[in-house]
C-alpha cells in the first residue's frame, strides 16, 4: 500500500478515547458486547479492560496506545482489506497495527465467530 506521511501521522495523533465509541457502536448494532470487544483488543493487545479504560482516561494516541502495547504473535494473520486498504501490504507499522484493530472490529461487528477473529483455528 502507498500511503502518505499526513495520512499516517493524522493516524498517529488520533487518540484512542476518540475512536473507542465507534467501535462500542459499531459491534453493538450487530448484537456483540463491550465484552467481546475487550476481548479482542486483549488478543491484540494483551490489554485487559481496566487497562484500556484507564488508557481511554489518559487520552493517549494510537502511537502511545501501541507502544505500550505487547502485539499478539499472530497478528500478522489478519488480512483482507478495511477502509480500503489491504492490511498485509501497509508499510507504516504503526498505521498497519491501527488497521489490525479496526479489521478485528469490523470482523466482530460482522457476526464472525470468535474463534476465527482470535486466529485460533
Amino acid at each position: 500500500m502507498t500511503s502518505t506521511s499526513h495520512h499516517d501521522e493524522r493516524i498517529a495523533k488520533m487518540t484512542f478515547a476518540s475512536v473507542y465509541p465507534h467501535y462500542v457502536t459499531k459491534i453493538e448494532k450487530k448484537g456483540r458486547t463491550k465484552e467481546e470487544l475487550y476481548q479482542v483488543i486483549e488478543w491484540l493487545t494483551g490489554f485487559y479492560e481496566d487497562r484500556v479504560q484507564k488508557l481511554i482516561e489518559e487520552k493517549v494516541t494510537f502511537e502511545e496506545f501501541f507502544e505500550r502495547a505487547k502485539l499478539n504473535s499472530k497478528a500478522n494473520l489478519i488480512t483482507g482489506v478495511i477502509c480500503g486498504y489491504r492490511v498485509e501490504e501497509i508499510e507504516n507499522k504503526l498505521t498497519q497495527q491501527v488497521r489490525y484493530l479496526d479489521k478485528l472490529v469490523d470482523e466482530l461487528a460482522k457476526g464472525r465467530k470468535m474463534e476465527k477473529i482470535l486466529r485460533s483455528q
